[in-house]
């Protein structure tokens, strides 16, 4: 049978649905193709969320979202706190959205914004966390860490998870903008590491 077929474009257009064991929860998301790893969550996000700590009043910004399963799971951690989510795909946004109300998540919301660039300045959080993508470029790279310090508050941290290509851009791009650099977890394929923003 045809990918191109009529029957096979119409399951093409239905929602998929994708389960995750995290924090002792059971979390439920629904996805689209077109959104990055639709089928189920991907291993960077697997890895960030096994060694990151979240305070249970942490204020969290979470870059490039997605459907939203990173910030959903760490938000559920910090019921005293809140959850940002962002993502520069309006399809994201609009799965992010549908998700954040099938996990009953109250503390969370969610809108498009190409990094922090649609972002109250004034607005400050303790953790920002991303699944960096691989292919985004060096300037908005750049521009993410410089704007992550901007938006933390003193003693806040910045953590993330990527490819190991990325090692000495990410180590570098953490002692220059913050002064600090701390490895948490390698693996074959991925890096999460922290930095903190001290004044």
């Amino acid at each position: 049978m045809s990918l191109f077929d009529a029957d096979n474009l119409a399951t093409f257009r239905q929602d998929l649905e994708v389960t995750y064991d995290c924090f002792n929860k059971t979390f439920c998301f629904k996805t689209a193709w077109g959104i990055f790893s639709p089928k189920q969550i991907d291993d960077g996000t697997k890895q960030l969320l096994k060694y990151i700590n979240v305070a249970q009043d942490e204020h969290i910004f979470d870059l490039g979202c997605g459907y939203g399963p990173l910030g959903i799971c760490l938000g559920s951690q910090a019921p005293n706190g809140s959850v940002m989510m962002v993502d520069r795909d309006f399809l994201a946004i609009d799965y992010c959205r549908k998700n954040i109300q099938l996990n009953n998540l109250a503390n969370a919301e969610c809108q498009l914004s190409n990094g922090f660039q649609h972002i109250d300045a004034k607005r400050k959080f303790t953790l920002v966390v991303s699944n960096l993508p691989a292919k985004v470029g060096n300037e908005m790279m750049s521009l993410f860490l410089n704007d992550a310090y901007q938006h933390l508050q003193p003693g806040g941290r910045l953590v993330v998870v990527h490819i190991l290509g990325l090692k000495n851009f990410i180590k570098r791009g953490f002692k220059e903008v913050f002064g600090n650099y701390h490895k948490l977890k390698q693996s074959k394929n991925y890096i999460v590491a922290e930095t903190v923003r001290f004044e």
